[in-house]
């Protein structure tokens, strides 16, 4: 049995073959021929050495090789013909440098042969059947090589061109961030620019963020090379100044406009709320009755000393008085003070109530409640009086929370922005700034006038304030640690002191109620006692008492 192949080799086509015996290669050499395919110019071919390894199987010797032979053992084996198609297309990658090509290994279970049952492969190996595949195919269509060669145009490609950068690399890609977060072309931004409108708040803020200083801005536009290759942010820097060179200052001058109606709007509203709350502190009678009674109650405690006699004290002291211990300390000066104008304002209710009774039904009521009753019957009306005390005042809560610092400056810093751009749009009139330098000419007459107009009332504004001072404190707002504001902060944190205590008040009259009349019988001749304990120098109707000293403010405020 034979079996053979025809190699083009050096331009001769070689035939190898060989003999099978019963399916097995006999060990002998291969014979090789060559045949000219017709052209008289070919050489005759020579024999090369065999491309096939040697059967074991056989205890056979090689002749010894031919002699001209012995200087080609190092050349590569033949190929095999290429036969078309896909496998001419996959063969012809085969480098051919005569190494072992590794193919991509099969991954499958390998079964351990039973010797004691038959199997397809006693078969095969009889020879009843018979098939050999061909090497060079596998390798191409399943070796390494084929599958990890680049191609040459992926070798020939070049990597990107390089950017150029005019600022600092890293506040170049910072102002690059900025600008993808925009949304907006650099059309409409420049369209924007001409116009003098069509750009919010906040584009305009992170516009102005990204605003170059004058030697950067000098190197942008002096740049001369392709534009192309610039960065993304100095991309957008040079097209926008080339197209405006003034295109930060407009930018500023629109942001000022964006920001100046809620701005002047809140000053103003700052300064009508601190009018109102001096409206509320010098109208509120419980307020004006509760500091008689912090001084009264002071003058008499301090009876007979340097102190004795004030007509005034200082507002801080409102927010002292919890400090002041009775002698027993179950109670404070502010406790006492408190209970007093609570008891002394539900007995002004009680009264009005009475007058609206006839006569006869006032004394059987009189005479049919008992002094217990009553007594309570005026801290039960008193507490709702004084108690939702501090619900009146809204206004100086809000005042309370106004920064004085930025209501000073604002007229300022707003006057002087004004000033500035009025500067900038003139020069933009002079060159021909279009419909933008008409637009803010339009914006600064208008905002000129309500800036005036407000620092007029800011000054009005604070001379009352200093006024509402002095009219609880005479001379306080000549203090050099004086602070406008700092009447409506103590006013609103005393408030909150007597809101506390009449909480206290009422859980301590329904404690007593859920006790039985017994208690109350008992305390009806307890309390004066027990308030003569607490300041045995102040008499319990000391707020009925016309006394000399009233703060000299209240008097003289108009």
């Amino acid at each position: 049995m034979e079996e053979g192949v025809i190699v083009d080799e050096e331009g001769l086509d070689v035939i190898y073959w060989r003999i099978l015996e019963n399916g097995y290669a006999a060990r002998e050499s291969l014979e090789a021929r060559a045949f000219s395919n017709g052209s008289d110019d070919r050489q005759q071919g020579q024999a090369s050495s065999p491309a096939w390894p040697n059967a074991q199987n056989q205890p056979l010797t090689w002749p010894p090789p031919p002699p001209e032979l012995a200087e080609k053992k190092s050349l590569p084996p033949p190929q095999p013909p290429n036969p078309g198609g896909l496998v001419e297309s996959l063969t012809s990658q085969n480098p051919g440098n005569g190494k072992h090509v590794s193919l991509e290994p099969l991954r499958c279970g390998k079964a351990v042969a039973n010797a004691n049952h038959s199997m397809t492969r006693n078969k095969t190996d009889d020879g009843s059947f018979s098939f050999n595949f061909d090497g060079d195919l596998m390798e191409a269509l399943f070796g390494y090589v084929a599958t990890n060669r680049k191609s040459p145009k992926g070798e020939r490609k070049t990597g990107p061109i390089p950017q150029i950068f005019i600022l600092e690399t890293q506040k170049s890609q910072d102002i690059a961030i900025v600008l993808k977060s925009l949304r907006i072309t650099r059309r409409e931004i420049i369209d924007a620019l001409n116009e003098g409108e069509g750009l919010n708040a906040e584009t305009l803020e992170k516009l102005c963020r990204v605003a170059p200083t004058r030697e950067e801005e000098s190197e942008i536009l002096g740049f001369a090379g392709d534009p192309t290759r610039l960065a993304d942010a100095e991309s957008f820097l040079f097209h926008i100044l080339k197209s405006i060179p003034s295109a930060f200052s407009r930018f500023n001058a629109m942001l000022f406009r964006s920001n100046y109606t809620p701005e002047i709007g809140q000053l103003n509203e700052s300064l009508l709320t601190l009018e109102q709350a001096c409206n509320e502190l010098r109208g509120q009678r419980l307020l004006m009755k509760l500091a008689d009674a912090v001084l009264k109650a002071g003058n008499r405690m301090n009876e007979g000393t340097s102190r004795g006699d004030a007509q005034a004290f200082g507002l801080t002291a409102l927010t002292k008085l919890s400090d002041v211990k009775s002698i027993d300390g179950k109670t404070t000066l502010l406790h006492f003070v408190v209970h007093e104008v609570v008891r002394a304002e539900g007995k002004r209710c009680v009264s009005n109530r009475d007058l609206n009774l006839s006569k006869n039904d006032s004394q059987t009521s009189s005479t049919a409640c008992s002094h217990y009753d009553k007594e309570k019957d005026y801290i039960m009306l008193g507490l709702p009086v004084v108690g939702g005390l501090s619900s009146e005042f809204t206004n100086a809560k809000k005042a309370a929370m106004i920064d004085c610092d930025a209501l000073s400056t604002t007229c300022s810093i707003l006057s002087s922005q004004a000033s500035e751009i009025r500067k900038f749009v003139a020069q933009c009139t002079a060159a021909g700034g279009g419909r933008f330098a008409t637009k803010m000419k339009v914006f600064l007459d208008i905002a000129e006038r309500e800036i005036k107009a407000a620092k007029v009332e800011h000054t009005r504004v604070m001379e009352l304030v200093k006024r509402t001072a002095d009219y609880y404190q005479a001379g306080a707002s000549n203090s050099r640690s004086w602070q406008p504001l700092q009447l409506f902060v103590i006013t609103m944190d005393f408030l909150g002191l007597v809101d506390r205590v009449c909480v206290e008040i009422a859980s301590n009259l329904q404690n007593k109620k859920l006790e039985g009349p017994t208690a109350g019988s008992s305390s009806l001749t307890e309390e004066p006692q027990r308030r003569a304990v607490r300041f045995p120098k102040i008499p319990a109707n000391f707020l009925s008492q016309q006394g000399k000293s009233n703060p000299s403010g209240f008097s003289n405020y108009t």
